[in-house]
């Protein structure tokens, strides 16, 4: 039997099948970041993309406390914050 956190990092796997359609995250995050900067008129960072998106799922879920599909994100967007503070 699988605890809920297991459940919860399985269902974070799923970084890697969305990789496939759309790409390298930290990639992802990079192009984010550069557009993200000519829109705010701040230079932004790969890493700050994956933080403000992980914002936007904690704002989710002060709403929807027990949905689980912001809290799935959370964890695979931590993931994704990871692997930019890697590359960098």
């Amino acid at each position: 039997m699988t605890t809920g956190s297991e459940t919860l990092l399985n269902a974070a796997h799923t970084i890697v099948q969305r990789g496939l359609i759309y790409g390298d995250a930290a990639s992802n995050m990079a192009t984010t970041a550069r557009l993200w900067s000519v829109v705010l008129g701040v230079e932004v960072t790969a890493p700050q993309v994956a933080l403000c998106m992980i914002q936007l799922k904690v704002a989710r879920l002060l709403v929807t406390p027990s949905h689980n599909d912001s809290t799935v994100d959370i964890a695979g967007y931590a993931a994704v914050l990871r692997e930019c503070q890697v590359r960098l």
